[in-house]
């Protein structure tokens, strides 16, 4: 039987102006992404749909998950084969597209992750480079969306 791995998370509306959701402007989209002995994560909707741009929301913490998958995935992948990472930042960047019909939906079409990684020698840089290409196979994130993710990696020397 396949192992298996559970999360948990709840979602706390804080929306409530008083008057529920007797409107479409009448409240607010504030809530909190909860999980046990977590900070809690402060969200809303994209200010787009009427979100609190100080506040996270569900796209980004999307290509958050995306990124943070792909660069630890990668950092393990460099650990055993050999390349020494001293820096990784990542700035990435997820695309939605709306429907073409008008009726508010979207989904997110592509995620484009640019990771500049540093490393210790010259001579890692091409395997550096390339196992960038290998960690799509094995990224739990990755494997589990149905758009596209692609990378465009920078290699620094130390």
């Amino acid at each position: 039987m396949a192992e298996t791995h559970t999360y948990d998370v709840a979602i706390e509306r804080t929306g409530n102006l008083g008057s529920g959701t007797d409107g479409y402007r009448s409240f607010s989209r504030a809530h909190e992404v909860l999980a046990t002995g977590k900070t809690p994560i402060a969200a809303s909707s994209d200010p787009a749909f009427r979100g609190d741009p100080a506040r996270w929301n569900p796209e980004e913490l999307l290509v958050a998950s995306v990124a943070q998958c792909h660069m630890l995935w990668y950092l393990h992948l460099c650990a055993v084969g050999g390349v020494t990472v001293v820096d990784y930042e990542d700035r990435a960047r997820g695309v939605m597209t709306m429907d073409a019909n008008g009726a508010g939906g979207g989904r997110i079409t592509e995620v484009v992750l640019r990771p500049e990684v540093t490393v210790a020698q010259a001579s890692m840089v091409d395997k550096a480079r390339a196992l960038h290409g290998d960690v799509h196979a094995v990224c739990f994130i990755a494997r589990s969306v149905n758009f596209p993710v692609r990378h465009e990696p920078v290699i620094h020397i130390q």
